[in-house]
This record gives C-alpha cells, structure tokens and sequence, in this order.
C-alpha cells in the first residue's frame, strides 16, 4: 500500500499543489530526497563523531568489560567485567561484543569504544527516515530523521558506550520491518521485527519490549491479511521471538557455575533471575529482596536519580531537558492524524502508522513516568524516535489540514507556538546558557503560528505571496527545534563520563551526575599506573575513595602469578584500575559491591589455589567484599600493608 493516498486536499494554487506533492511523494524524489537524507545523515555522523574522544573511556563500567572483551573470548561471550571472569556486568552482552569487535580490529582506544555508537546513531536516524517516509512521505520523514538526530539525550548516547545506542538502533529497524510488513504483508519482514526485538532483549533484557504492545498491536488491528493469516503471522513472529530473546540465556544458565561467571546483578547467579528482577520487575515497582537487587542494595533510586514519579516526570528538571522538547508537539500531532484518518480502510498504511508510533509514545511515556525502580534520565533515548516520527508526520497532515479549513490552521499554529513556548521554558531552567535563545523561539514560533492563522483566512490570503504558508511551517519547526539542538551541539562540546549522563551544557546536569556517583573525573586513555607520585588517581577503597599510583605499582610488582591483581568490593572501583594496568580485578560485589558472589569458603579456594593474593577491604552493603563474614576472614587472615595512604590485605598462601 502507497503512503502518497491521504484523506486531506491540498490548497488550491500552484505553488501549493506542488509543495502538497512533494509532501506526497508525488513528485520523483530520487534526486532531492536522496540529497537531504544523505546530507542529513552525514551532517548527524559528523556531529555525533565530533571530537568523541573527548568522553575518554565514557562509562568505565561498559569500558572495563569492553576490555576483557578484547582480552578474552570467553570474557567477550559472557559479557564478563573482566578477562579472567569472575563476574559478569548487569546487562546482556550484545552492545559489548560490537564495542568489542572494533577494539579488536582496530585496538582498544576511546575512539574504536564509541565510534561503533555514533554509526549506529546515523544509522537510527536514516532508518527512522525510511519507515516513516513509507507511511507518510518524504517530508514527513526528513521531518522525524531531524528531529531524532538533534533530541539531546540520542546525542549524548549515541557518542556514550552504555548498551542503550545499539538498544534504539534495533527497536528503529524493528518498526521499520513492521512498517514494511503492514505496507506488504509479507511473513519475513514481520519475522524480522520479531528477530530484531528478540536481538534488542539481549543488549537490555526487558526493556526492549516495551515495544511489543505497539508492535503486535497495530499489525493485529491493521495487517492487511485476513483475521486468521495475520494470527498465523503473529504466532510465527512470536517464535522467532522466542528464540532470538531466548538463545543467550538458555546457553549461559545451562552451563555449571563453576564453568562461567557470576551473573552481575542477579541474587542467584542465572540469567533469568538478573531478566526478572534487577533489569525486570525490579525497574518497575521497585528494587529490593529477590524479585530486585540483591538484599541490602540502596533502594528508590528511580526518584533518586529520575525525579519523582507520576504523569510530570518527563517534564521535570531531571528528564525535561534530555527528551521532553517536542513532546507537546507530539500529541497533538497523533491526536489530529488520527482524527484526519479515522474514515480510511482498515489497512491504511498512514493510519496504522499513526497507531505505531503512537503506541510507541504512550508505551515509553507511561512506564518511565512510573517506574518506580532504578531509573536513568538517559533511558529516555528509546522515546525520542516515538516522538520523531509523530512530530514528522504530524506537522505535514496538520499542513494539509490548514489548506482546507481555518481550523486546521489555528490547530497548526498552536501547537507550534505552544511548544516554542514550552522551549523557551526548558531554556530558562539554564539562564547561563544562551539566555537570548528562549525568547527568540517563542518569538519567531509566534510569528510563524501567526502567518500560518493569516494565510488560511481569504481576506488576507490573497495579499501573501504562495509560499508563505509552507514557509511559515517550516519556520515554526526550525524555531521548535532551536533548544533541542542547541542543547544537542553542547552536548558535543563537553565530556560526558561516568555511570549517569546527562545531555545539554554542563550547567543543565545535576551534581554529581557528570562523572558518575562520584563526581570525579575518570581515568583518561594513555593512563599507565607506574607513573610515580604524580601519576593517575584510580577510584577504588569504596565510592569517591581512590588507590593512588604507588598503590597500583605496589600491587604490580607483587601481583607474582596470580590471576587477579586484587579483589575490590565493586565494579565501580575495579574498572578504572582494570583501565588503567589492563589486568584484571576482582569486583566481589558486582555494580554497587552488593551481589552475594563472593561467600568465605569461595575466597579462602581463590586464595589458596594462588589465583588471588591482595584484597581492599571498603564500606558498603552485604553480600560484596565488606559483608561481615567475607571482611572478618580477609582481616583475621591477611596481613596489613600500607603503601602511601592506603591499606591491603596481603592473602598469600604462606600467611594462612
């Protein structure tokens, strides 16, 4: 089915008809539309690759991992925080192994880490142009590409090496396969939605099927089969389903513990309880005990670190800077293209696409306001092509719309003049930053909403040239997205590192979430820790604590043949020094140093068999290397060495 059959005439001159055309697809658009799309997606290639490096290892979490990726095959399947596989991160590990692959080939920088992720950035933004120029023309989908690659938190994290860029490549490519699949028909692109989602789940377990009510949904309602065809589709979808989300976890649960890594994050070392709890259930109503994080882990942390839940949170000081620009936009965009299509057959393609995206908003909207879990302001990324495609879409039916009746123009021009206003008021939260932006936006959104009212009324119609309206449109959607991509190139311009960024110039980020729950600056590549006094200061001895250079040299020296160079209690400690001596060390605890990997009788054979020498004892939770049985036994059993101002428990065998 053609995306170029709309229910709304186009106004009545020339100059019109042929804008309405372009709009359309009616015109050959082999030239024009492959020039903007090509020059789009390398201008947003260009922008995302713009002096990445900056960023250094970004996460050193993801960038540790990253790490034993290129040490270790076995470290590159599991997903394992280091190469000696003692524990693995809390994410499955399909964004690692393309990291992983580029660090191989071209060797582990900062450039061959985040380079991956800003191609899968571009490719977002072109494939996002293609589904939605397939439902509602070339506009339309220039329209949404724009909008996606200049949303600020995509910015952030396409140039960022947490697992949510690769996240939001898939769940774009698998509404692309379903928007081909409703446009045709045809079994295989339904199966390669359903294979995309399932590759998705294994880059962010359950995440990735937030989109599956907009999915199965609107090809249930609007697949152009018949009934009983497109439950025999859906079904086979679902297999395909089954097994790309299943492959993973079935083979890593089915090898002994004693052959693999301790699942990071789980309370009982598989894959399913990590999927169900702390990356599952636990995001949504809160972690804690069994069904969360493991006992004793910091609980609340979707208010703590995501603004309090409820309808507003995407709008709050948080969250409102990263997505929330063109979300009034949005709805009214889906609320008009739905009225405007509502009389079409069942099948219409621009309808069901409406119900896609549209979905696909309220889907995102209502879990990440609501969540009550652990929950990041950057999670927001996978909404912004929800909103994209509604803003492209939208803007060209309400366009359409106006060349019939007034109302559809004052629908136009409100929505445009209330989301420059709503602009302005994200801008004003950052009065240091371009204080003169707000105002312009609001301005030049008014006098466009303005042109576009006095255009659609005959008595003054006739005294505006034919390519005001159009060009006020466009106006209005320029003056829209002037705090999006102002945000968007700050973004650019500054490091981003640590566990949770934050998008926009360095005054719209929260304190101490710059660099992580620290707030200290990571360690950069060309670090070495032989470097003497005045070399690098690696975070370890708990959180905002560090082990200095002398510490790390110490440990070098008389590492001797163990397997680690020392136990720490969690992976934020033992990354930056995994980074810093490319050898590997033990996070007891996992993420926090809550995970209960570690018990006395696991530590005393680690000791005892030489793979483990120096343990850092640190505060924390229980269950990492500071519960109270595991810390009593590296006391009672180790010596005490002091190097500078640091203590470790030397555990060599001969002092037992």
């Amino acid at each position: 089915m053609s995306a170029t059959a709309h229910p709304i005439a186009p106004p009545r001159s020339r100059f019109s008809h042929r804008v309405a055309a372009i709009l359309q697809g009616r015109l050959g658009e082999s030239g024009w539309v492959r020039l903007s799309v090509g020059a789009l997606t390398m201008a947003t290639l260009v922008l995302y690759l713009w002096g990445l490096d900056r960023n250094g290892w970004a996460n050193t979490y993801y960038a540790a991992a990253v790490q034993a990726g290129t040490q270790s095959w076995k470290a590159f399947f599991f997903g394992s925080l280091d190469a000696a596989n003692y524990i693995t991160v809390d994410k499955p590990p399909a964004s690692l192994w393309l990291m992983e692959l580029s660090a191989r080939i071209f060797g582990l920088s900062s450039w061959s880490m985040l380079a991956p992720e800003a191609i899968a950035g571009a490719l977002t933004v072109l494939i996002l142009f293609f589904a939605v120029r397939r439902a509602f023309g070339p506009v339309a989908g220039l329209v949404a590409a724009a909008a996606m690659a200049f949303t600020p938190v995509a910015v952030l994290m396409f140039r960022y090496n947490n697992p949510d860029a690769l996240l939001t490549l898939l769940l774009v490519g698998s509404a692309w396969a379903m928007v081909r699949a409703l446009d045709g028909g045809r079994t295989r692109w339904l199966l390669l939605c359903a294979g995309l989602v399932g590759l998705a789940f294994n880059t962010k377990d359950l995440q990735a099927y937030i989109v599956l009510p907009a999915l199965v949904l609107t090809y249930f309602l609007f697949g152009p089969r018949r009934f009983g065809a497109r439950i025999l589709q859906l079904l086979a979808a679902g297999a395909v389903l089954v097994v790309s989300t299943g492959w993973w976890l079935v083979i890593v649960d089915a090898i002994p513990a004693a052959y693999r890594p301790y699942i990071g994050g789980s309370t009982d070392n598989s894959v399913v309880n990590l999927v169900l709890g702390y990356n599952g259930l636990g995001r949504i109503f809160g972690q804690g005990g069994p069904s969360g994080a493991p006992s004793g882990a910091v609980v609340g942390g979707g208010a703590g670190f995501g603004g309090a839940t409820g309808l507003l949170r995407l709008f709050s000081t948080e969250i409102g800077g990263q997505i929330a620009w063109l979300i009034p936009l949005a709805v009214v965009s889906v609320g008009v293209g739905l009225w405007v299509h509502r009389s079409l057959p069942r099948a219409d393609l621009a309808r069901a696409g409406y119900v896609l995206w549209g979905l696909w908003f309220v889907t995102h909207f209502v879990v990440f306001s609501f969540a009550s879990g652990i929950f990041h302001p950057y999670y927001t990324v996978a909404l912004a092509p929800g909103v994209a495609a509604l803003v492209g879409a939208g803007v060209v039916d309400m366009w359409k719309l106006s060349g019939r009746s007034p109302l559809g123009s004052v629908i136009l021009a409100a929505a445009l003049a209330g989301t420059g206003w709503w602009g302005a008021q994200l801008l004003a939260r950052t009065p240091t930053f371009l204080p003169w932006l707000g105002p312009l936006e609001l301005a030049v959104a008014i006098v466009a909403a303005a042109a576009i009212v006095a255009a659609s009324w005959p008595a003054l119609r006739r005294w505006l040239p034919d390519p005001v309206p159009a060009a006020a449109v466009a106006v209005g959607v320029v003056a829209v997205m002037l705090g999006p991509a102002a945000y968007s190139v700050a973004t650019v311009g500054r490091s981003s590192s640590g566990a949770i960024p934050s998008a926009g110039p360095a005054v719209a980020a929260a304190p101490g979430l710059r660099n992580g729950f620290t707030g200290q600056p990571p360690v950069r590549l060309g670090s070495t820790a032989s470097g003497g006094a005045g070399g690098p200061q690696v975070r370890a001895g708990g959180v905002g604590g560090a082990l200095g250079s002398d510490v790390i040299a110490y440990l070098e020296q008389h590492q001797g043949e163990a397997t680690w160079l020392v136990a720490v209690q969690s992976a934020n400690e033992a990354a930056s020094i995994e980074l810093a001596t490319g050898r590997p060390v033990m996070a007891m605890g996992g993420f926090s140093g809550t995970d209960p990997a570690m018990t006395v009788d696991k530590l005393a054979q680690l000791v005892l068999s030489g793979k483990l020498r120096y343990v850092v004892i640190s505060g924390g939770g229980p269950g990492g290397g500071s519960s109270s049985a595991v810390q009593q036994w590296v006391i009672a059993n180790g010596t005490a060495v002091t190097v500078g101002s640091s203590t470790i428990y030397d555990l060599a065998p001969s002092t037992i």
